[in-house]
């Protein structure tokens, strides 16, 4: 009895160091370098190539967003926001400002509607990356961008990069299950569409 009593114990401790070693791993070095990818290294460039700093940086992201209770989309709500994306490609050729605006507005309405937290752009970004590390940068870079434009400064090239870049985060923000009727619907298009949009006007 005493036997299998202290086996019984060494499994639930082993088990125990299991849960709580996760956050651990995942909030060390190679943990944060594999969930926030390319994220990991602009924040090591932010902080002046100081790696402490920035892992100390995407742990706190980590913690603040981590946890976040994302809502699903409908199947109508997925082809109201393919619909008007498509339509903001299609703007493209005759105003790329406008379109490049619009589409910053959209990622983010759909970002807050899916549970982002979206006080600020910058907030936005933080919450995005912990999921979307991959894909984030796009909108990122679509977000100056737009800034640009509603500046003045509008370079239609450039644009053209920012939009096709934050087009992978917007299909991410928009999946849904690979069943799902919509979302087949949704990449016939883009396999029939994709390579003739956003031509230069």
């Amino acid at each position: 009895m005493s036997v299998t009593l202290i086996i019984l114990i060494a499994a639930l401790v082993a088990m125990v160091a299991l849960v709580f070693a996760r956050p651990v791993r995942q909030s060390s070095r190679d943990g944060l370098m594999s969930r926030f990818g390319p994220e990991y290294d602009r924040a090591v460039a932010r902080h002046g190539g100081d790696a402490k700093a920035a892992q100390w940086e995407l742990s706190e992201r980590l913690r603040r967003y981590g946890e976040l209770s994302l809502r699903a989309l409908t199947p109508e709500s997925r082809e109201q926001y393919a619909a008007r994306w498509s339509g903001i490609q299609e703007r493209f050729v005759e105003s790329p400002a406008l379109a490049a605006r619009e589409a910053d507005q959209l990622l983010g309405t759909l970002a807050a509607e899916r549970g982002y937290p979206a006080e600020s752009p910058e907030q936005l970004l933080e919450a995005l990356s912990v999921r979307h590390a991959q894909a984030v940068d796009g909108y990122r870079r679509l977000h100056t961008e737009a800034e640009r434009a509603r500046a003045g400064h509008a370079h239609t090239d450039r644009l053209r990069e920012a939009l096709l870049g934050a087009l992978p985060l917007f299909e991410e923000l928009v999946r849904a299950q690979p069943h799902d009727r919509a979302l087949r619907r949704r990449r016939q298009w883009q396999r029939r569409h994709r390579p003739t949009v956003l031509r230069s006007p």
